[in-house]
């Protein structure tokens, strides 16, 4: 028995001594790679130290699913670029979970996503899709709730250290129950672009005051706005012996002819309600909800989508670009405007996404020799239906989701990789190489502030209190896909002269409101669609809020704003929406 108990204790020594020397190993392994990716990971908000616990944690966390494959998808922006080609390779390399993070079109990601909701077949292990889909994933319930997640089965993978109530857009993920269902990845805005230097010159500002009466400045609104738009593209027309012109924008019959409505421009217009960070009861995409549940689109539904201010905001949107854009731009689709700016000829847009800076930020023709910019942002102008407390335009916030269709284990792999690309360890480096800030302690950061000159206002606006006003698609609209879909095919109607801007917008109300039907016909639980009866139109408009009746004025005098003076008031936290 003695000899049996000795070597029982000599081989429980042994496989002690094993399991010790393979732990080191793996540790020594793991801490070399720590201090490799260390250095890639500056600067940070966060001390090496405290980067070095993070991705320690990782290593650890990430054992049980070592030399497991997964699969995750995002559209190709320069944030998701830098995620696919560098973050993925350092968290394989400091976690053994292979990572392949595939870029295609926002188009196909959606696409993926809602195909992978239908059928329950595992397409991908996470999606980084836009939060305008938050409707549909709180009613649909394909979607991981994230808040119970992190509680229960995802508790063991979930960092520490995540710090949720940084994220600067969690509202934009949080559903009407209070849960949250995407974690964000990124996040744009979409402003208004100038030419500082153009505006700051002399003669342009005295014969703009002499001609309109006021100061050539960052339009406060859409008068304004024309009134700029007009100036350069009918009466300056030159600027150095190169054609130059007020506007840009695109209306080709294409799919991204949606994004450009949907992401807010009837908000911008003052079509919905009040209401931060979407108007409630009716939203910017003319979808009235009662209670949690979307109620109808058509004004004889108590909807805005072929509203007075909705169909104005169309108007605005062909009259603008037909009367000051250049020629081509009704033939162009959104890819192929975005870098029409950045050539030195357009002196404003209206309707310019942030994401666009760090190419903007290379262009010599808008740039000086030191590298600073000639040109701005600053806020959105807003339409005469636009009220105080009402928001003012889009924000897109490409956000982690997890599908409850992906089996458990590849679904805490994917959790793990999705907190890394976000964790304070490498969030600051990537907003440094994509500038899409997701966190409050990035914005703030003596690094943001360093590099504050070369943004042109990036930086300026995301720490002002105004940047709230800025938010993506609500609760309000309960089937993205569907409904998004929708959109580009009617404006385009109004954009090719097929129908007037009336009756593609009630056209596009009624298709909206026939969607809204089918899906309450499929019971979508609490938070379904129910169609409100139909009424006269009359009926809605004399309410309060939103539908809005016609008004008398659309153009109102114009007012705008120094940029000196607007940047001094946002360093002050004051608000500059008038």
């Amino acid at each position: 028995m003695f000899k049996i108990e000795k070597l029982f204790t000599m081989r429980s020594c042994y496989y002690f001594l094993i399991a010790a020397f393979m732990a080191s190993t793996v540790y020594g392994q793991s801490s070399a790679q720590v201090n490799k990716w260390l250095k890639e990971f500056q600067p940070s908000t966060l001390s090496k130290a405290e980067q070095r616990r993070e991705l320690e944690w990782f290593a650890k966390a990430a054992q049980p699913y070592k030399n497991l494959e997964i699969k995750v998808v995002s559209e190709t922006i320069t944030t998701h670029e830098y995620e696919a080609k560098t973050l993925a390779k350092a968290f394989t390399e400091l976690t053994g979970i292979k990572v392949t993070h595939d870029l295609i079109q926002e188009g196909d990601v959606v696409e993926k996503l809602q195909s992978q909701m239908q059928s329950g077949r595992n397409l991908y292990d996470a999606y980084i899709n836009d939060s305008d889909l938050i409707g549909t994933h709180y009613r649909y319930g394909r979607a991981v709730n994230l808040t119970d997640w992190m509680k229960g089965d995802g508790k063991d993978v979930t960092l520490p250290t995540l710090d949720v109530d940084d994220f600067i857009g969690i509202s934009f993920t949080t559903g009407p129950d209070k849960k949250i269902y995407q974690l964000p990845d990124q996040q744009f805005a979409n402003l208004y672009w100038f030419r500082a230097d153009w505006f700051a010159r002399s003669d342009l500002r005295e014969q703009f005051r002499s001609r309109y009466g006021y100061n050539l400045g960052v339009p406060l609104n859409w008068s304004a706005y024309e009134d700029i738009a007009e100036f350069f593209t009918v009466h300056v027309k030159t600027i150095d012996g190169k054609r130059v012109y007020g506007h840009m924008d695109y209306g080709k019959k294409d799919p991204s002819l949606g994004w450009r409505f949907t992401d807010a421009w009837l908000s911008m217009a003052g079509t919905g309600d009040k209401g931060i960070p979407n108007g409630v009861p009716v939203d910017e995409w003319g979808i009235r909800i009662e209670g949690c549940r979307p109620a109808g689109s058509s004004v004889t539904r108590g909807g805005a989508a072929n509203s007075p201010a909705a169909v104005y905001a169309l108007t605005k949107y062909i009259d603008w670009m037909k009367k000051y854009a250049p020629p081509e731009a009704l033939g162009m689709t959104f890819s192929e405007a975005g870098p029409i700016p950045a050539q030195g000829g357009i002196a404003q847009q209206i309707f310019w996404y942030t994401a666009f800076t760090a190419d903007m930020t290379n262009a010599k023709a808008v740039n000086n020799a030191d590298g600073t910019p000639k040109w701005r942002m600053a806020p959105s102008p807003h339409g005469p239906y636009w009220e105080q407390g009402m928001k003012l335009g889009y924000q897109d916030a490409g956000s982690w989701t997890l599908l409850e269709s992906t089996p458990l284990e590849r679904r805490k792999a994917a959790w793990l990789y999705a907190q890394f690309t976000v964790s304070k360890t490498v969030s600051l480096k990537k907003t440094v190489v994509g500038l899409t800030p997701i966190r409050d302690s990035d914005i703030r950061s003596r690094e943001m502030t360093k590099l504050a000159p070369k943004l042109g206002g990036l930086v300026e606006f995301y720490r002002s209190p105004d940047r709230v006003r800025w938010s993506p698609t609500g609760i309000n609209v309960p089937d993205y896909p569907k409904l998004a879909q929708l959109w580009w095919k009617n404006v385009g109607t109004a954009t090719a002269g097929e129908k007037t801007p009336q009756q593609a917008m009630d056209a596009l109300a009624s298709d909206q409101d026939r969607i809204l039907k089918r899906l309450e016909r499929a019971d979508l639980g609490a938070c379904g669609p129910k169609l409100n009866k139909e009424r006269s139109a009359d009926y809605w408009l004399k309410r309060k809020g939103s539908p809005k009746q016609k008004l008398a004025n659309e153009k109102p005098k114009g007012k705008t704003i120094a940029y000196n003076k607007l940047v001094a008031n946002w360093r002050a936290g004051k608000s500059v929406i008038d």
